[in-house]
Formats: structure tokens, C-alpha cells, sequence
């Protein structure tokens, strides 16, 4: 985030947003995902195509959808090469897992300039926690997350209080 003394107001996607994007292929299964965004410390990201345009996002929700209905943990193999239930098979190669299948197709994306207020608005309406910030060709540019309207916000609050202190 770099919000550079701008009024809270004032500041944009681009002033709020996190550009170190990690961006997950439609075709990664559900397991790697998951470890990929647990190492990575977040909890969703951009799904993207071979071109790298913005295709769909992966969420914890997404997750917990998935694990609700019980894919995650008593799946049924239709293979030629698994025989009986009790058979290991490689999730990392089995697409009905895939992220395509279990993302969220047709993400909430934002331009570079759209300011904090319509940001925070398109966030509420549609019941998300984070935004992908996308250029012209739909590439993402970064993530603006509910914690970084609330750390601007925060900042906002500590900045009045210091001048307050001042006066």
C-alpha cells in the first residue's frame, strides 16, 4: 500500500492495492492451490489463462465449498487405473479437483483509478473480500483486500488524532 499523505477519500486501487499477485491457473488442482496459498499467507487469488487475463478468483470460500459437500474428503474415482476405494491416487493429477471447476467464475474487477468509496461499494454488494485490480487487457495488477480499506481507514484515524494532538 502506498498512500503517500493523500486524503482517505482521495486514494485510489492503485494507491491501496498489494501488486505482488500471486495467480493461480484453472487447471492446478484444488490441494496445490490451497498449499500454494498457504505458504503465500493469503487466502484467495486471481485465477488466470495461458494469456494471463483474469479468468476467476479462489477463496477460502471456494475452499469450504468445496469440502461442505464432501469432494475433499470421500471422492469417487472413475478411472480405469483405481480398482477399489482404498487406492492412493495422486490428487495433483485428478482434474475433477481442478480449480476451473470449484473457482469463481467471473470476478469482481476494478480499474487502477477507481477511488476507496467504490471500491469499499463493489466489496458490500457483492459480499467479497478482496478486488483484482486489472489493466485494459484484463491482467491483473494487484489485489486490493478488505484489510487494506481498513488500514487506510486506520491510518486516516491516526493521522486526524496526531494533528489533533497538535493543535
Amino acid at each position: 500500500m502506498r498512500i503517500s499523505g493523500k486524503p482517505l477519500f482521495n486514494l485510489t486501487a492503485a494507491d491501496l492495492m498489494n501488486e505482488e499477485v500471486e495467480t493461480i491457473p484453472p487447471w492446478m488442482t484444488l490441494p496445490a492451490a490451497a498449499r500454494m496459498l498457504a505458504r503465500s499467507h493469503i487466502s484467495g487469488a486471481p485465477v488466470v489463462n495461458p494469456e494471463g487475463e483474469c479468468v476467476g478468483v479462489i477463496s477460502t470460500t471456494d475452499f469450504m465449498t468445496w469440502a461442505e459437500k464432501g469432494e475433499a474428503a470421500g471422492k469417487k474415482y472413475a478411472s480405469a487405473d483405481v480398482y477399489a476405494p482404498w487406492q492412493i491416487v495422486d490428487d495433483d493429477n485428478f482434474t475433477a479437483n481442478s480449480v476451473r471447476g470449484h473457482m469463481t467464475a467471473d470476478p469482481v474487477t476494478v480499474s487502477p483509478q477507481e477511488s476507496i468509496g467504490e471500491l469499499a461499494q463493489k466489496m458490500v454488494d457483492a459480499h467479497i473480500h478482496r478486488l483484482i485490480v486489472v489493466n485494459e487487457e484484463n491482467k491483473p495488477l494487484g489485489v486490493v483486500s478488505t484489510t487494506d480499506i481498513l488500514a487506510a481507514l486506520a491510518n486516516a484515524v491516526n493521522s486526524k488524532r496526531q494533528l489533533e494532538r497538535r493543535s
